[in-house]
């Protein structure tokens, strides 16, 4: 689908003048001009957006049934046929400790998806640990470098096998709380996670991790993001399982990841065989550094390069 069909047609058609090679986000607030957000630059339109303009987009965007779509917007974002993702910001509804709703749409940030296949092969090589198995991974960068893209790649990599590394396809087992890897539209993911890969959408990572371990036997876990106490308790149950794990963090030294206690308590028990930082270049997968476990003297070394 044509992702001008998205917008309201005065949208639709500022839009249309312009090129959507390497767009990463179309940004529109109320009563603001409309931006559009390249991988190094952006362009600000003359285009003032208002009030009938956001509400017309939001609907077109839930197929004219903003109340189908309710429990996602009160996550602040909807997924849409192709994998695209929408922030959604405006006045939000609290009651009883749990957003119920989002009125007053304020902006909306449409992100273009765009899957970037094979640009995990660096990773890739990384991780692998024999035909059949691979190190536990945790992928480490700053918000926008590209991780979730890395672990996207990589899962569809390991999960139909890797001819050039012998690698045999592997079960895996994805957590995806927010959508971002899989962007299930209908029940049908959007974005190829490979053909032994089961994923729970929609759920905390937390509970989503034990659902899937219970139910689909993965040998390969994963999931974006991980950093809270909940995460902890999950991930320790995996590793009694014997489950392999491969997530992501934010950070961007090794220091960064020990101010974060639910992370360092994880680095501490020594469940991650290898921590890999990106850096950030126009093309995502680029390694910045490698820290693998020397379990002989219990330290995390840093790999030359």
């Amino acid at each position: 689908m044509d992702i001008l069909n998205f917008f309201s047609r005065d949208i639709n058609q500022i839009l249309s003048k312009y090129n959507f090679n390497g767009l990463e986000e179309i940004r529109i607030r109320n009563n603001s001009p409309i931006i559009l957000k390249y991988h190094n630059n952006e362009i600000i339109l003359d285009k003032i957006v208002s009030t009938e303009s956001i509400m017309q987009t939001l609907s077109i965007m839930c197929d004219n049934s903003i109340y189908s779509f309710q429990n996602q917007i009160c996550n602040g974002f909807i997924t849409l046929n192709g994998g695209h993702r929408v922030g959604i910001c405006g006045n939000v509804v609290f009651q009883n400790d749990k957003v119920v709703n989002i009125k007053y749409i304020s902006s909306i940030n449409f992100r273009v998806a765009r899957q970037v296949k094979g640009c995990s092969d660096e990773v890739a090589k990384n991780v692998i640990k024999a035909s059949d198995t691979i190190y536990n991974t945790l992928i480490v960068s700053p918000p926008g470098y590209g991780k979730t893209t890395i672990l996207r790649d990589l899962i569809r990599q390991l999960s139909d096998g890797i001819d050039k590394y012998n690698f045999l396809g592997q079960t895996i087992g994805v957590a995806d709380e927010r959508g971002e890897l899989s962007a299930m539209y209908k029940g049908i993911p959007q974005n190829n996670l490979g053909i032994r890969t089961d994923i729970l959408e929609n759920v905390p990572k937390s509970i989503g991790m034990k659902m899937i371990i219970r139910s689909m036997n993965p040998r390969i876990l994963c999931t974006d993001e991980i950093g809270s106490n909940e995460d902890v308790d999950a991930i320790n149950y995996a590793v009694c399982c014997g489950i392999n794990l491969i997530f992501t963090a934010h950070g961007k030294e090794f220091n960064d990841l020990l101010n974060n206690p639910s992370l360092k308590e994880l680095i501490y028990k020594y469940y991650f065989d290898k921590i890999i930082f990106l850096t950030r270049t126009d093309m995502p997968g680029q390694i910045k550094s490698i820290y693998k476990l020397d379990r002989s003297i219990k330290q995390y070394v840093r790999e030359e390069r």
